[in-house]
């Protein structure tokens, strides 16, 4: 075959090629739309052994017994050890909690042992429930309805992206019980670059028709390993 015959052969053999592998490389680095962000972080909040959470809010409606902080280390068990303030008849209590096998213990004030305590009594939530894979914290990352990105910030040194959306209190009421079942919540959801929940805000009716309550979630120290058993 000729020379030139040879290179147009070659030439049309090539192009199909060039153009797959074209068409390949178009993919990489595709957006990644919001609600396949949520359910990524969904995964790997799921997946992790444990990790340090910080539930908290500034202020409570007067009147209102609930929590405050709640702060410690949580896992997949779901277990929680470290503490718990909770505003009851408008006084500050806060106290050391371990929460196992579906029982919440507390060390009350004025108290040298941990006793068996009913969460709902201090308007409050068993904490290990912020850990449950079905119904706890990563649950809200999907059950997350009309989401959209935000903006990116700087945390610390970490960049994260924002989203925001709206949760159905039929989905709140497995973390904090006394939320409104029939109201929406405001929710604003951060996401580092590795994809892992750093914080999680959300704002709506926690304790009925009382006004509405701003409590925020911050994650941080995934992987942790810690063995909570009953005190």
């Amino acid at each position: 075959m000729p020379r030139r015959g040879l290179r147009t052969s070659l030439a049309l053999a090539v192009s199909p090629l060039l153009l797959v592998a074209a068409c390949g490389d178009s993919d990489e680095g595709a957006p990644t739309s919001p609600e396949d962000a949520l359910a990524e972080a969904k995964a790997n909040l799921d997946d992790t052994s444990g990790l340090t959470l910080e539930l908290s809010t500034d202020s409570l409606p007067d009147g209102v017994d609930g929590i405050l902080r709640a702060s410690g280390v949580g896992t997949h068990a779901p277990a929680f050890d470290g503490d718990l303030e909770v505003s009851v008849s408008s006084l500050s209590l806060e106290v050391p909690v371990v929460a196992v096998d579906g029982l919440v213990y507390a060390k009350l004030p004025f108290t040298t042992q941990f006793k068996e305590i009913e969460p709902d009594d201090y308007g409050a939530p068993d904490p290990a429930a912020l850990m449950d894979s079905t119904s706890g914290i990563s649950s809200w990352l999907t059950a997350a309805e009309g989401v959209e990105e935000g903006e990116q910030k700087r945390d610390g040194d970490k960049v994260v992206t924002t989203y925001t959306g709206t949760l159905p209190g039929s989905a709140v009421v497995d973390v904090i019980p006394s939320a409104s079942t029939k109201a929406d919540f405001a929710a604003t959801f951060s996401v580092d670059d590795d994809g892992f929940l750093t914080a999680a805000e959300v704002s709506g009716p926690f304790y009925g028709d009382t006004g509405v309550v701003d409590y925020t979630i911050a994650l941080s120290d995934y992987g942790s390993d810690k063995d909570i058993t009953r005190p």
